[in-house]
């Protein structure tokens, strides 16, 4: 997982200093995960500290000057870490038409809903202060600090014997006693290495209407789909009948928490058995994220801890594989993705030790981005396997998979 989560967009004009910070005071006075630090003292101990009052709250402009694209990385790269206050940085680029707006945020702080949550609260009350208008009354947003209590009372009733933990003490048998490894070789994970990135383009406009036309035809929706497709590229490359794979997924349940920044986010187990039938396959991928979404408000290292010692059940390996869906061609991130502000998400690029998949669908394409160890055996190895997934998305697309066998999967 990166340790950074980092945001641009564009605004026309030159910036109007004022109204952004009273923006920003008033985004950070607004959402309780912002005003937590840390000390992680040792392994057993890790102390939360936190800001009462957030009317104490209070950032002011600070201006840097004119900096160069390798002065800003590097400023966004300082965001300070969760054992300080300020583990996020907001600010302006000014240009000579335009504006950019920026965003750096410790992960731990925030998941990926802050993406709609930024652009809906920052973006909007600005254009709205600029234009006249009286601060927008957006709707209360809910208590991050009372999600994590009812989290910890839920996790701390738990047993080995209860289901979910049953359930991920199975998932994780099936996978040598953790969360599974990406399928291919990644060369020597032992060395510390910063992560690379690889984006390509699985489907265009009408295939992508047509592949989730085949997902629906099989009884199963997009999402189905896309594990299945990474299951049929699995066993084109190595032989294996089951596909597993773990996909994040949003917790939020209220319409006040989904106005409210924080993690909400937690891990589903994912198990594809392959048949030759791609609308099988995806029916049952659909069927297994359906039944143990409810898992993801089991975090695994809890699962980890409550497992008998005799399993063997272990912290996940260096080599895991995280595949996530979005499907941003809907609400609310439809109105980011496909605004005409060029929002840009960005990687830190540092240290990665798993492989992690984003199989994004856009208002015009699919396109997929991986991340993963920055050495040659990891390019070559995610090289293939998007290619091989990417040819399973574009036949299911085109009707070129009826009556296929799985042993058939390349053109």
């Amino acid at each position: 997982m990166a340790r950074l989560m980092m945001f641009t967009w564009d605004m026309p004009g030159d910036c109007d200093v004022r109204a952004m910070t009273y923006v920003l005071n008033a985004h950070l006075r607004r959402h309780d995960t912002y005003r937590s630090w840390f000390d992680f003292r040792d392994d057993e101990e890790i102390v939360r500290h936190t800001i009462a009052n957030s009317a104490d709250i209070a950032v002011v402009p600070n201006r840097h000057g004119v900096m160069t694209a390798e002065d800003v990385r590097e400023h966004l790269l300082r965001t300070p870490d969760p054992s300080n206050w300020d583990g996020f940085r907001f600010g302006v680029i000014q240009r000579d038409d335009h504006f950019t707006f920026y965003a750096s945020i410790a992960h731990l702080f925030v998941d990926p809903m802050i993406m709609g949550v930024l652009f809906g609260e920052i973006h909007v009350m600005y254009s709205a202060l600029i234009s006249g208008a009286p601060p927008i009354q957006l709707p209360t947003a809910g208590s991050y600090g009372e999600y994590c209590q009812q989290q910890h009372q839920y996790t701390s009733g738990l047993t080995a014997e209860s289901p979910e933990v049953r359930a991920w003490i199975d998932f994780a048998m099936n996978n040598d006693g953790s969360l599974p490894d990406f399928p291919l070789p990644l060369g020597d994970l032992s060395v510390p290495r910063d992560g690379d990135t690889l984006s390509v383009r699985l489907l265009n406009a009408k295939q992508t209407n047509q592949f989730e036309s085949a997902c629906v035809a099989g009884g199963a929706r997009f999402s189905g789909g896309v594990f299945a497709s990474a299951a049929f590229a699995s066993y084109e490359l190595t032989g294996a009948d089951a596909f597993h794979v773990i996909t994040p997924t949003d917790t939020r349940k209220t319409p006040t928490e989904l106005v409210t920044t924080g993690w909400f986010t937690g891990l589903v187990p994912v198990t594809v058995p392959i048949t030759s039938s791609f609308g099988d396959t995806a029916c049952a991928a659909q069927t297994s994220f359906d039944t143990d979404t409810q898992l993801a408000t089991v975090p695994f290292e809890c699962v980890r801890q409550l497992a008998p010692p005799e399993l063997g059940i272990t912290s996940p390996r260096p080599g895991n594989f995280v595949m996530s869906f979005l499907d941003a061609s809907i609400a609310p991130l439809s109105t980011v993705a496909n605004s005409d502000l060029n929002f840009r998400i960005y990687n830190e690029g540092r240290a990665s030790h798993q492989v992690s998949m984003w199989i994004i669908r856009l208002e015009h394409e699919t396109m997929v981005t991986a991340l993963f160890p920055d050495n040659p055996v990891a390019r070559e190895s995610v090289t293939r396997y998007i290619e091989a997934m990417r040819t399973v998305y574009v036949r299911v697309a085109d009707g070129r998979w009826s009556g296929a066998c799985v042993q058939d999967i390349a053109v």
